[in-house]
């Protein structure tokens, strides 16, 4: 299982409120044709995954810089694991200029690559919006981002419904002005109110402490897997404050849930509910040039 953000939408809502470059500590800026390579580990409940991806920057026709990502080289627990050819030529543009930091891919084209590009994803629109609020300016600056939209991960085949709902708590922890790095804590932690879609009744009981703000469906060989829960996880940040490129990223991302087996997408008819908690830690650096 993988869990996933995706939140352009969201994103793409505070446009109208960026702050005026001269306001902002954190900016990206670009160079057409620079390369950027980083190296991403993933481990997720005693599963281990290394990936390469190439960050290549171009100009689009209407004069926007982005860059084009690419995954290659997968190891999962320290095997070789060869991609399919669609997914090897799989490319997203993101960007950390105005409008919103990507469009919502299509995940069915990524077979193997789901939590890798998700996750690239999620550190992508976490600084997005550190630098468009432009409210991140010293150490201990801090502020909350309602999230207006649910985000969903479903791909149409194996997963039928995957939704969350978060909002995004932003702290810039520390400015070293000496060596050019800003870190910031992001943490993601259930709305109040979480807008997710629960097909049965009984997965409108709170698993944790709040209301269930994670949902998932997916196909098995005998039916379906069923969960819900809480879902947070922090994101940490280290930027480059002259070109505000990342220069290193971590993810620790928890959910708490329980599952049925059932044999109905619709949930309705269910084996016991059953503990079923998931533990992700993300690492992303940039490799030397």
């Amino acid at each position: 299982m993988k869990i996933a953000l995706v939140i352009a939408a969201a994103v793409a809502s505070i446009a109208a409120q960026n702050a005026p470059d001269a306001a902002r500590l954190l900016m990206r800026r670009y160079v057409e044709g620079s390369r950027l390579q980083y190296r991403m580990t993933g481990l997720e409940n005693g599963t281990g995954y290394t990936v390469t991806i190439i960050a290549m920057t171009r100009r689009t026709a209407d004069g926007r810089f982005v860059e084009e990502m690419a995954w290659s080289d997968m190891t999962v627990n320290g095997e070789p694991r060869v991609l399919a050819p669609e997914s090897q030529a799989f490319r997203v543009a993101v960007t950390l200029e105005g409008g919103a930091p990507y469009e919502p891919p299509d995940f069915s084209r990524a077979r193997g690559l789901l939590g890798p590009v998700t996750d690239l994803l999620t550190f992508y629109a976490d600084l997005f919006l550190a630098m468009h609020r432009g409210a991140l300016r010293d150490a201990g600056d801090r502020f909350y981002f309602v999230n207006p939209m649910t985000a969903s991960w479903a791909d149409g085949t194996s997963v039928v419904l995957g939704e969350d709902h978060i909002d995004f708590d932003f702290t810039l922890t520390a400015v070293d002005r000496a060596s050019g790095v800003a870190t910031l804590l992001i943490k993601h932690v259930p709305s109040p109110a979480p807008k997710v879609r629960l097909p049965a009744g009984w997965m409108t009981a709170p698993v944790a402490d709040t209301p269930n703000n994670w949902v998932q469906v997916r196909k098995t060989a005998t039916g379906f897997a069923a969960s819900v829960g809480k879902e947070t996880f922090d994101v940490m940040l280290r930027v480059a404050l002259a070109d505000g490129r990342i220069l290193s990223a971590t993810l620790d991302n928890a959910v708490t849930k329980i599952t049925r087996q059932c044999s109905d997408a619709a949930a309705s008819q269910c084996g016991e509910p059953m503990p079923d908690p998931t533990l992700r830690h993300i690492e992303m650096s940039l490799l030397p040039e």
